[in-house]
Formats: C-alpha cells, structure tokens, sequence
C-alpha cells in the first residue's frame, strides 16, 4: 500500500516519525541548555531527569490533539505538543518534587514555544514558498 505524498513531498507516515522526533530532541535539547545554564553536573543523566516530565507531557500533547494527523500543523498539533510538555511537564515535576517557580515557568514557557512552534512554522513557511 502506497501513501500519499504531502505538498513537501513527505511521505505521511514519516512526517509523523520525524516530528515526533523533532519535538523529542528539542525538549532534550531544552534540558540540556537548562542544565548548563545552571552549571548543573551529570550531563547525560541529568539532562534526562530534566526532560523526562516534559516529554511525559508532550506525549500526553500529541494524543489529545491527536498530532499524528498532522504533525506540523502549528494549531492541529503544535499547540498541543506545546501546552502539553509546558503543563505536563511542570505539574509532573511540582509531583515529584521539583522546582516549580515562576521564572522558570516563563523560561519555559518561551523556550519550549520557540522550539516546538518554530520548526513547524519554518516547516510551513518552506513549504509554501514550494508550493507557491
């Protein structure tokens, strides 16, 4: 069985495989930049005990906005991968006894927004301009 191309020549079933991976690596790449902000040790270890609610968040996202569908979409799936990891991933971390403080919630808020938003919209931006 064969699958339909999208308007950027990307097979359906690998657009989903890629923005989920995208979304995955990003939030890794979030925690990351945290962890050295804040000259905190444990590099790998570290960064995966900072990501793990944010991810945990992000895939509760992808499954109530149902992101499968259209992984790229900034309102059909990238709002919801966005609030998901920001909500999820804060009220996981206030759960387990992490840091929940103010600050931190508007860094990522922005930061988590910029790189979870900002691919899709580039995405969608390069698309059009092939498309057009």
């Amino acid at each position: 069985m064969s699958f339909p191309k999208t308007p950027g020549g990307v097979r359906p079933e690998r657009l989903v495989i890629a923005a989920a991976a995208a979304d995955f690596l990003l939030i890794l790449v979030f925690a990351a930049i945290g962890r050295d902000a804040h000259a905190r040790g444990d590099i790998i270890s570290g960064v995966f005990l900072t990501a793990w609610p944010f991810l945990a968040g992000a895939a509760a996202g992808w499954v109530a906005g149902r992101a499968w569908r259209a992984p790229i979409s900034l309102p059909r799936a990238g709002l919801w991968v966005w609030l998901g990891s920001l909500i999820g991933g804060m009220v996981l971390r206030a759960l387990t006894g992490q840091t929940v403080v103010v600050p931190f919630v508007v860094v990522a808020l922005l930061s988590l927004g910029l790189l979870l938003l900002g691919y899709r919209a580039l995405y969608g931006l390069v698309a059009r301009r092939r498309g057009a």
